[in-house]
């Protein structure tokens, strides 16, 4: 009978210890994958400057070719990449066109899609902050029109097959909000950044930190694969913020 007992309790013993360590091994792991999703929110919002809560600026281009309130399609997909990026961060957006962002930078983090020859306050960053980059934005269908030219290096679009795309990522000192410029020679090319900016930005961040930058990218046979197949070309941040007179 006291054996029986003893039995008894050594398998109550041994439930309940097991329903501990589950419990405890549970809880843990809660805490861990909270803990480093967390984390990685963090770096995330660092990198985009979107705290919890706060507002950031998504400024339009005009669909080239088309009315001054006219967006292309593959614009259109490039703002639904970077919303869902505001939108993980817990961040507010303001959408505004091009020609209606009369409004400095540094207070808030601002997305800016669009090459000069259809973002006009694309035109004003390229002026200000990358004076090295040189970009052919003639309405006319001249032999090298969107044509990109940066550290003496110049790279024409080719319809259907190459397309280029300055993605930036652009500051004007400690603790100001972040500019991310996506200047591309067409709607695809656009969408091509925004979709890379979503999928590499860990790796961004980690390369640059909170640091300026400008990458140079390009889309493969848009005519077959879209805005999926893009390429890092080059890191031209340096000559992108050299003024041409200085580089020369």
């Amino acid at each position: 009978m006291t054996a029986t007992i003893r039995s008894v309790n050594d398998d109550v013993r041994n439930i309940v210890l097991g329903v501990i360590a589950t419990a405890f091994s549970g809880g843990f792991g809660w805490f861990s994958r909270t803990y480093l999703w967390r984390r990685a929110l963090r770096r995330k919002q660092a990198f985009f400057g979107l705290p919890t809560g706060s507002d950031c600026l998504f400024v339009v281009n005009r669909q080239m070719g088309g009315t001054d309130s006219s967006l292309h399609r593959n614009d259109a997909f490039a703002l639904l990449e970077i919303s869902s990026l505001i939108k993980d961060c817990g961040a507010n957006v303001q959408i505004v066109t091009h020609d209606g962002a009369r409004q400095g930078f540094g207070e808030r983090a601002e997305f800016c899609v669009g090459g000069p020859s259809s973002n006009a306050r694309t035109v004003a960053h390229l002026a200000s902050m990358l004076p090295g980059v040189r970009v052919i934005f003639n309405s006319e269908s001249v032999p090298d029109r969107g044509a990109i030219t940066v550290g003496g290096e110049t790279y024409r679009w080719v319809k259907g097959q190459v397309e280029y795309v300055l993605l930036a990522r652009l500051t004007t000192g400690r603790g100001t909000r972040p500019v991310f410029l996506l200047s591309g020679q067409t709607a695809i090319s656009n969408q091509a950044a925004a979709r890379y900016l979503a999928k590499q930005h860990r790796a961004l961040a980690r390369t640059y930190g909170g640091d300026s930058f400008c990458v140079l990218l390009k889309v493969i046979n848009s005519d077959a694969y879209g805005p999926d197949v893009t390429e890092l070309v080059a890191d031209v941040t340096r000559q992108a913020r050299t003024p041409v007179a200085e580089a020369a």
